[in-house]
C-alpha cells in the first residue's frame, strides 16, 4: 500500500486524465494505480494525499472521518477579530451551511514559495493572511467563506491534512514523497 504526499502547483488539475492542454497530476506523478484522496481546485495549491488503496482513499477523503485540513489564505483586505469570529461560526453559503471551524490571523508564511504567476497586487488594497482549519471540504468552500465575510481570497494553500503537513514534510510545488500509510488514523 502506497501513500504519497504531493505539493500540487497552482493551475494543475487534480486528475490524471487530460481534458485539454492544462497540466494534470500525470505531469508530476508517474506511479501506477494511485488516486487522489480528496481534491484541490486548479486555483489552489498545496498538500494532496494519493494512494493505491481504495479503503485508505475513502478513509482520508470521506467527511465522516473528519481528517482536519488546514489552509493558509491570503485575503484582499485585513481580517479583524469580528471577521475571524464570523468565519469560525456556521456560514450559510446558500447551498449548504458550513460547520464551525478554526480561523486565526497569521503572519505571511516565510517558508511559502512564490506563486507562479504571482497574485495580482492592488496598491490601494492591503492584504492579510489567515489559517483556516476545516473538518469538511465542499467545493471552493474556503473561497466562498472568505467572500461571504467581504474579504476575497487571493491565494489558497492547503498546508496540512490530518497528521501530514508541509511544515514537517517540506516539498516544493510539484514534488512528492512516499510516507507510511499507518500514520493515517493509526491504521495500516
Amino acid at each position: 500500500m502506497s501513500l504519497i504526499l504531493f505539493n500540487k502547483p497552482f493551475q494543475v488539475l487534480c486528475q490524471f486524465s487530460r481534458e485539454d492542454e492544462r497540466a494534470t497530476l500525470a505531469d508530476y506523478l508517474d506511479i501506477p494505480n494511485i488516486y487522489p484522496a480528496g481534491r484541490l481546485d486548479a486555483d489552489s495549491e498545496g498538500l494532496m494525499l494519493l494512494t493505491d488503496d481504495g479503503r485508505l482513499q475513502h478513509q482520508i477523503a470521506h467527511p465522516d472521518h473528519k481528517e482536519a485540513k488546514t489552509y493558509l489564505v491570503q485575503l484582499e483586505g485585513v481580517a479583524d477579530r469580528a471577521t475571524l469570529d464570523r468565519l469560525q461560526a456556521p456560514i450559510d453559503l446558500g447551498d449548504f451551511v458550513t460547520k464551525p471551524c478554526r480561523a486565526t490571523l497569521i503572519a505571511a508564511p516565510e517558508w511559502l514559495w512564490p506563486r507562479d504567476p504571482p497574485i495580482r497586487v492592488r496598491q490601494d488594497k492591503p492584504t492579510s493572511w489567515i489559517a483556516i482549519t476545516l473538518e469538511e471540504g465542499k467545493n471552493r468552500q474556503v473561497r466562498r467563506m472568505t467572500a461571504a465575510v467581504g474579504l476575497p481570497t487571493l491565494r489558497l494553500v492547503r498546508s496540512s491534512i490530518g497528521p501530514f503537513s508541509l511544515a514537517t514534510h517540506p516539498l516544493m510545488p510539484g514534488e512528492w514523497m512516499e510516507v507510511p500509510a499507518a500514520a493515517v488514523g493509526g491504521k495500516s
